[in-house]
């Protein structure tokens, strides 16, 4: 019975490097062979290659999308800085003492440093159906070692559903809930739960 990823949200960030050595060994479900990592612009894009043979090679296999984005990182929290520099600054002299601000200012070390940002729903962060629930087991790996972020997923692993979360690198607990919306009057167009095979 083949498995299925049927709810997904991540808010996943961690260092664009870190991201590369992940992917540099990775553990990968055994129907995938290899992933191919594509950096288009502001793009990164991890794409499963398949390891049957038999799969066309015009069937898109299923790929993460990450955006990739720069965010100043300091060595210390500028946060914690500041009322310390507030309070400096209204003492001696009885006016503000602005050049003393601007050098405590410079003595904070910061980088700039690239992240991925794997952040959207399932359409979003993981594409195409083949090999689709294998990439998500790999997007859930990347969850484990995401130093922020959260990972939530509905799936269908041999018939049965699960709930997956994963908060800042580490799996919590999850339920799922079933919620029937108040009946609209297009009700055709919306999905029929009661005729879902997978909710009893």
């Amino acid at each position: 019975m083949t498995s299925r990823v049927y709810r997904l949200h991540s808010t996943l960030e961690l260092p664009l490097e870190d991201a590369y050595d992940f992917f540099e060994e990775p553990d990968l479900p055994p129907e995938i062979a290899d992933v191919d990592i594509t950096r288009r612009n502001n793009t990164l894009i991890v794409s499963a290659v398949a390891k049957d043979d038999s799969m066309s090679k015009y069937t898109p296999t299923a790929q993460l999308k990450a955006s990739v984005t720069e965010n100043r990182v300091y060595e210390e929290d500028p946060d914690e800085m500041g009322p310390t520099g507030a309070a400096s600054t209204g003492s001696a002299g009885g006016g503000p003492q602005w050049g003393a601000l601007e050098e405590e200012e410079e003595e904070i070390e910061s980088e700039l440093v690239e992240y991925a940002c794997f952040k959207g729903d399932r359409e979003t962060v993981l594409q195409n159906t083949a090999l689709q629930y294998e990439m998500f087991e790999v997007l859930c790996e990347v969850a484990k070692v995401a130093e922020k972020g959260t990972l939530t997923a509905i799936a269908a692993v041999d018939g049965e559903l699960e709930a997956i979360r994963i908060v800042d690198g580490e799996e919590h607990p999850a339920s799922i809930n079933v919620v029937e919306d108040p009946a609209d009057e297009d009700e055709e167009e919306g999905v029929n739960w009661r005729d879902n095979e997978f909710i009893s």
